[in-house]
């Protein structure tokens, strides 16, 4: 079945963001001083790499901005997971395969099962909503997952970017189901039934009686207390990015050029709604 489309609504990002990212993603090149010798003229690709790179730089620096404003390394979230998370999450909005809805579920399995290590944020309030524990799954390792598959049977966790679409009452209750975007990596989500979900393994208390969190089939599960209003919170079309450290993993999500464009782009539109509208 081919995966829905979610409208990008670029014009109802709040007009917040503006003050935030307006005076880095619309600061014009600086150009060299003429100092009167002449200069062989760039090729294209040199000047397409240098644009890359300057983008690169924009971007991570708006990406720091919002990463700091939310305080998020107090909750132990590190950098390089908040920017590649943010990089997809403009990504996907560019390509209209999320909703208009501003949050980030970010699942960070280099850490360790015993921390909060799922966090969910909201972009245009520029606020932590949530951070808690997630499981992975029983195959992919014990206290930490080290390994990743997206076969079916594997009982391991599959990382990269998700939509997540509708929910269910299932055996754990209220589910949210997640469809994979990363061919290779996730996209047997729905087969293999990866769902987020509420588990009695996924709290402080299984922590302290066996030495780490419990283990799922695969699914990203939150302590049960939680996981009815963060998947309330979530469904319907939300960004969500697993991150582990893999080498393999590649991501078309991953393009910089593309998300600085969007962020660009919605930047110039917010511009065009707060302009007085002619009475004539």
């Amino acid at each position: 079945m081919r995966k829905p489309k979610w409208r990008s609504m670029r014009r109802k990002l709040s007009r917040s963001l503006l003050p935030l990212f307006a005076p880095l993603v619309l600061t014009p090149l600086a150009t060299p001083a003429n100092t009167g010798a002449s200069m062989p003229a760039p090729s294209n690709s040199q000047l397409k790499k240098k644009m890359a790179t300057i983008k690169l730089l924009k971007f991570n620096q708006v990406a720091y901005n919002l990463y700091a404003h939310m305080k998020l390394q107090d909750s132990g979230m590190n950098f390089e997971v908040f920017d590649k998370a943010l990089t997809g999450y403009y990504n996907m909005k560019r390509n209209g395969e999320i909703a208009d809805k501003p949050y980030i579920t970010i699942v960070d399995f280099t850490k360790s099962s015993n921390t909060k290590r799922l966090w969910v944020v909201d972009v245009e309030k520029k606020e932590l909503l949530y951070n808690t524990y997630v499981s992975h799954g029983r195959n992919s390792g014990q206290e930490f997952a080290e390994t990743f598959s997206n076969e079916n049977k594997s009982f391991m966790s599959s990382i990269g970017f998700y939509v997540t679409e509708n929910t269910y009452y299932g055996k754990h209750g209220l589910s949210l189901k997640l469809e994979g975007l990363d061919k290779g990596f996730n996209t047997n989500a729905k087969d293999r039934s990866i769902v987020m979900h509420g588990a009695e393994y996924a709290t402080e208390e299984f922590i302290a009686q066996a030495g780490r969190l419990g283990r799922s089939l695969g699914c990203p599960a939150i302590p049960m207390e939680d996981h009815e209003e963060i998947i309330g919170k979530v469904k319907g079309g939300t960004a969500m990015y697993v991150h582990a450290a893999y080498d393999e993993y590649t991501s078309q999500y991953l393009d910089h050029m593309t998300a600085m464009a969007e962020l660009v782009n919605e930047n110039n539109e917010n511009k065009k709604d707060v302009l007085p509208v002619s009475q004539g």
